[in-house]
């Protein structure tokens, strides 16, 4: 069996931990599915605790339970016996023992060395332990004190130990994600809210969407496995790179994080499939009639979107989408005063908090710093845009397409240091290309701050712009 795995993880490229672990991922799908038919409510979050610490004992090992452990009892413990305070407590536990594994493991090195461990999974188990709790606290709170959002995933009453353990390890979808909330998991496995049975027709059936999922799965990994040879990070760190001149520099770096994403949308579409086949990833009905379900819940990323974004603005919204949906819910939002406007500082905050979250890599932060700026640029554009009238159409479509090209400059310029991670290579390979990606978002808020267009007459800007 070893001599077998070495040969598969040989003929795909990648060590035989990572081999372990995708094989792992994948059976997520079926275990997910059998969720399905466990009888009881109880039941079902045995189940879902059992598989998930398995899964998880098969993939990384008997510590990993371990690691595991700690965040969920102190999340739990503080919703018990701190009410009050149990948010920002396990808030400030979570993040700090994650901090404290990213600093004694330091995985993001061997990630790059083809190895894996529990971390990934701790990182994802972290925002689900502070969004329950977070939840919980606001159900102190009066009604209008609370967002839409709050009101809608608050908790009145605290979760059963075993339907929190469930709600955290459920069927191995702490691998990877997706994110989703207590108040949705305890709905769905005791068949409430639009998990209700219907009163005309079946339930829904998720396996067309399931179909679909591990099609685009294929697709992805297909294409990574021919890209990869061709265009990858160690590559940067080349002869060949250091003869090239800056606009083939410029297309490798383009290139090189391009097909790096390919890999993340795999992993997001296996995860994808997998919720949705269990039934939890249903996240409503159309208005057609008859209304046909959606699928969305699960949904981490639109590949589209992120590849021929309009908008540097639009990104969180098309990638990572349920981690950028939780960093909007659990700080943007919660850093706002109330009758107050965000501004650069929640924006800076959240990326900050997104950089900690994924290591104490200078790579993650200075990428992250880096999107700040990017959004904050690609916002300049948008005002000037909509501050064009309309009998000057080209120009707004001239000012629309450098937004576009602004936007896939500054992405894939910056994303080199999520992938090399180290300050050294970082500012190596920014500085091979004169640090375009970095001197054109800044350029741009200051220009923003001089040129200062007029409101447009007709409709105000969006919000999220």
């Amino acid at each position: 069996m070893p001599f077998e795995m070495e040969s598969m993880a040989d003929a795909i490229g990648v060590s035989v931990p990572v081999l372990r672990f995708l094989l792992c991922f994948v059976v997520t799908i079926p275990v997910s599915f059998i969720h399905r038919f466990v009888p009881s409510s109880f039941g079902k979050h045995f189940y879902a605790a059992i598989s998930g610490a398995f899964l998880s004992y098969l993939s990384f090992g008997f510590s990993s339970n371990l690691h595991f452990l700690v965040p969920m009892l102190l999340g739990y413990l503080s919703m018990v016996l701190f009410r009050p305070f149990c948010g920002i407590l396990t808030f400030l536990f979570g993040f700090g023992y994650l901090i404290g594994c990213h600093m004694y493991y330091m995985s993001g090195d061997a990630w790059k060395e083809g190895g894996i461990d529990a971390t990934g999974a701790l990182m994802v188990l972290t925002l689900k332990v502070i969004s329950c709790a977070m939840n919980y606290n606001d159900g102190l709170l009066k009604e209008d004190e609370l967002r839409e959002v709050q009101k809608k995933n608050r908790l009145i009453k605290l979760p059963s130990f075993i339907e929190y353990v469930g709600y955290c390890l459920c069927c191995g979808s702490h691998f990877a994600g997706p994110v989703y909330e207590m108040k949705d998991y305890l709905e769905w496995t005791t068949r409430k809210g639009i998990w209700a049975p219907r009163e005309k027709g079946p339930s829904p059936s998720p396996f067309g969407a399931t179909i679909r999922a591990l099609f685009q799965a294929a697709v992805c990994m297909a294409l990574y496995l021919y890209l990869i040879p061709r265009y990858n990070i160690p590559g940067l760190n080349g002869p060949a790179y250091q003869g090239w001149g800056f606009w083939k520099r410029l297309g490798y770096q383009y290139m090189s994080c391009f097909t790096a994403r390919w890999k993340y949308y795999f992993i997001w579409s296996i995860s994808e499939a997998g919720i949705i086949v269990s039934g939890l990833g249903l996240s409503g009905w159309t208005e057609t009639s008859p209304p046909r379900p959606q699928w969305d819940r699960a949904r981490n990323v639109d590949i589209l979107g992120v590849e021929f974004a309009k908008s540097a603005v639009q990104l969180p919204l098309v990638w990572n989408i349920q981690v950028s949906t939780w960093l909007r819910h659990y700080v943007y939002d919660r850093l706002v005063q109330k009758g107050k406007k965000p501004g650069f500082f929640q924006l800076l905050a959240t990326q900050t908090t997104s950089a900690v979250w994924h290591g104490l890599y200078p790579g993650y932060i200075i990428f992250f710093v880096q999107s700040a700026l990017m959004i904050a640029g690609s916002r300049v554009l948008y005002r000037w845009q909509q501050a064009i009238p309309p009998n000057m159409a080209l120009v707004k479509k001239l000012l629309v397409f450098t937004n576009i090209a602004y936007t896939i400059l500054v992405l894939n310029y910056s994303a080199v240091g999520f992938m090399v991670l180290s300050l050294q290579e970082t500012i190596a390979l920014y500085g091979s290309v004169y640090y375009v990606g970095s001197i054109v978002p800044v350029a741009l808020i200051l220009l923003g701050n001089i040129i200062k267009p007029a409101k447009p007459a007709r409709s105000k800007a969006r919000k999220e712009q």
